[in-house]
């Protein structure tokens, strides 16, 4: 296992998640991190796949950053991080909280359009520049779930993204302006979930994991099934969602897929 730095000697009391289904009791809320935005993932995610698949000081890529969750714990497992997102507001605002970090050479964040390869290109040389490195030993996508939450009105935003034909063009357009910067036999993971579209639900996710194993060589390692269980915005006994269902023919969400894949190419 060299792609980490576990110590295994004491591998019974390893907190490292090894099991498909993860229910998680509630979101950490340690550190910079604060539930602002709302399609942001929970820190625990991130935080197991970066100590399982990298190892100290190397580089965690993330094309659609969002609000910096998977670079706070970046920092704090003293990881470097590169990290893109489409949404000026929310780079300034992750570029706030790191404000106290400038003079490091551990992280950098820049506005860039994850779909535009000259501006992937561009900054993440910079940033290459910036760490004295040539490639990444890690990509997380956490992309939009389509347009259930719209987070800019820009046209290349995934999130204005309507047709499951078109999202899942443009996601493949990331994964390959981002993927070639990973190095060969390392890992990659998609962290997202389904919709609900026309009384149906819309297994995205699956169409996601299908068109990567379609259009890339890579190995599929795992799909995890993830729940936060004190989670109060999904369904409980004394949730008004709970009879809304029982009323009609649906489910209620609460799961997101974790999709990790091995680079072959």
């Amino acid at each position: 296992m060299k792609h980490n730095d576990l110590n295994l000697d004491n591998w019974k009391e390893c907190d490292i998640k090894t099991d498909s289904l993860w229910l998680i009791k509630e979101r950490d809320k340690s550190g910079k991190h604060a539930n602002i935005y709302h399609g942001n993932f929970i820190p625990q995610i991130p935080n197991q796949l970066v100590r399982r698949y990298t190892k100290k000081s190397e580089t965690v890529f993330e094309p659609f950053m969002g609000s910096g969750t998977t670079l706070f714990e970046c920092e704090k497992l003293e990881r470097k991080y590169i990290g893109f997102d489409i949404n000026p507001k929310i780079v300034n605002y992750v570029q706030e909280k790191m404000s106290a970090n400038v003079l490091t050479n551990d992280f950098f964040i820049k506005e860039c359009n994850s779909l535009d390869a000259k501006q992937v290109e561009e900054n993440i040389r910079t940033a290459f520049n910036k760490f004295f490195t040539k490639s990444v030993q890690f990509v997380l996508f956490h992309p939009p779930y389509m347009d259930i939450v719209r987070f800019t009105d820009k046209p290349d935003d995934l999130s204005q993204t309507t047709s499951l034909k078109e999202f899942i063009g443009k996601f493949k357009v990331v994964c390959e302006n981002s993927l070639h910067h990973l190095d060969n036999k390392r890992y990659f993971a998609v962290v997202i979930g389904d919709v609900y579209k026309n009384s149906e639900v819309v297994p995205l996710a699956f169409y996601c994991m299908d068109m990567i194993k379609r259009y890339f060589s890579v190995k599929l390692k795992g799909i995890i099934i993830k729940n936060i269980e004190g989670n109060r915005g999904k369904i409980g006994q004394n949730n008004i969602w709970k009879y809304r269902a029982l009323t009609s023919d649906y489910f209620i969400f609460k799961h997101e897929y974790i999709f990790v894949f091995k680079k072959e190419f």
